[in-house]
């Protein structure tokens, strides 16, 4: 599967759980169900995975994250409206893994999604 046809596969995976549950449950609820539907869509899905933080070589800190097939991020929002923070947050979650794609997909009253891509050229310039 290339990168574009796993991308919509995922949205596609993304906009089923919204339209079958509609706005108004939790973020667990919907990340139960997305991951229901990318593993039947023959994806593998590492649900809070730990990624450690590091500064100048040393664990500063510890976040989880949301991996679909080792190679996109997913960081799932159930809130009015996507705002920067929601961005920022992907974007930092990008910054400290290998992995250059990520997606904020927000199960509000709107289905949204935001695509960010972070490659590891611009993490060595930004160090």
């Amino acid at each position: 599967m290339t990168e574009k046809e796993e991308v919509d596969e995922i949205l596609k995976a993304f906009y089923e759980v919204y339209n079958t549950l509609g706005y108004g449950f939790l973020e667990r609820v919907y990340q139960n169900a997305l991951y229901f539907e990318l593993i039947n869509r023959g994806f593998t899905c590492e649900a809070q995975k730990k990624i450690e933080v590091c500064y100048k070589g040393r664990v500063v800190g510890e976040y989880y994250a949301d991996i679909v097939d080792q190679n996109i991020i997913l960081e799932l929002k159930a809130a009015e409206s996507l705002c920067p923070e929601h961005e920022y947050q992907l974007i930092n979650y990008l910054r400290a893994t290998d992995i250059e794609v990520g997606y904020v997909l927000n199960f509000g009253k709107h289905a949204m999604f935001k695509r960010k891509i972070f490659t590891n050229e611009q993490k060595k310039r930004s160090t």
